[in-house]
């Protein structure tokens, strides 16, 4: 059993990793209903926290059914995270996850996210002081290292392990990758191994089949795996993976009809959080996934990513599932 603190997670879970205008209270509800152990929020600044930006208070929205949950934070004071960390204590999430991977420029050039990798001695005094400043598990997501020479993860787990976090998910590439290349899992798998290291490591990074799900699990020995690009317009993933792990066969992919409905859940449910405008439009990065292999639907995702009309949106996606039978898979 796989546990933060004593939070069960079972024996080896699946966890939604947190992504930016994505991993919303929308998505993690069906993410949820399809199988993820744990989510996390978002990331949130935790400058705009402090300041009571409205964008940043918003992320705190967590709801009882998404249990476990953790709410990310991001940031390059240390005063600040520790404010942040007091006002997201109030809130009564299941965990509080520090942001130490995201590659973006904004903020890993401004020293927060995957910037502080180039200062480990001041990711270490952060960590501690931020774990000492609250009663939730603390753990922390980040990657290998700034660049390919500084991939001192190894190490840098240890020591954030015995400063008191209490779990770390890692993406398997460094700042300087982004997203390019393949994730290289290598060092994850040292991570978990070194014999010092008794939290959960969970790996992260081009995990986007259930076979590579199973794959990796056997050969890095992780305690569990974060996914992120693959679940976006497709919650399913976490019960295929479950599926497959357990059987070693594949669950029947959803039917368009099926898709059709939770993609119609999906855009209402975002509409009620975030109200129409919004909703429609951060809608739009979800319809190519939740209609991906469909053959000859460029017509219709048009429609759905060009409208901003709720009516004109539900009647597309009422087309497409009364007239199902029109369309076919093709090679996803």
């Amino acid at each position: 059993m796989v546990k933060i603190r004593d939070i069960e997670l079972g024996e080896f879970p699946l966890l939604l990793a947190p992504m930016e205008d994505v991993s919303d209270p929308p998505f993690r509800a069906l993410c949820k209903k399809y199988g993820a152990d744990l989510m996390y929020t978002e990331f949130i600044s935790s400058e705009g926290l402090i300041r009571d930006a409205a964008k940043s208070v918003q992320k705190l929205d967590i709801y009882e059914y998404e249990r476990p949950i953790g709410i990310q934070i991001f940031g390059a004071e240390i005063e600040s995270m520790k404010q942040a960390a007091a006002i997201i204590e109030k809130t009564n999430p299941d965990i509080l996850d520090i942001n130490y991977g995201c590659p973006v420029k904004k903020v890993a050039c401004k020293g927060a996210g995957a910037g502080i990798l180039q200062d480990i001695p001041k990711m270490i005094k952060m960590t501690a002081e931020i774990v000492k400043s609250t009663n939730l598990p603390v753990t922390v997501k980040t990657r290998l290292g700034w660049d390919e020479h500084t991939k001192f993860v190894v190490d840098t787990a240890e020591r954030l392990q015995d400063i008191g976090i209490e779990a770390i998910s890692i993406h398997g590439r460094t700042r300087k990758q982004m997203y390019k290349g393949d994730a290289d899992w290598t060092l994850i798998g040292d991570v978990k191994n070194n014999a010092r290291m008794r939290i959960p490591v969970f790996g992260n990074g081009d995990i986007d089949s259930p076979e590579k799900a199973v794959e990796y699990k056997n050969r890095y020995g992780v305690d569990g795996i974060m996914i992120g690009r693959a679940t976006i317009g497709y919650p399913w993933f976490f019960n295929e993976v479950r599926h497959f792990m357990k059987t070693g066969e594949h669950l029947p992919t959803p039917t368009i009809a099926e898709r059709v409905e939770v993609a119609k859940d999906h855009l209402l449910m975002s509409i009620r959080w975030k109200g129409e405008t919004l909703g429609i439009n951060e809608m739009r990065r979800h319809y190519t996934n939740y209609f991906k292999g469909i053959a000859h639907f460029k017509d219709f995702r048009s429609k759905l990513v060009v409208s901003n009309e709720l009516n004109e949106i539900l009647e597309t996606l009422n087309y497409i599932a009364v007239n199902a039978d029109e369309f076919q898979f093709s090679t996803i």
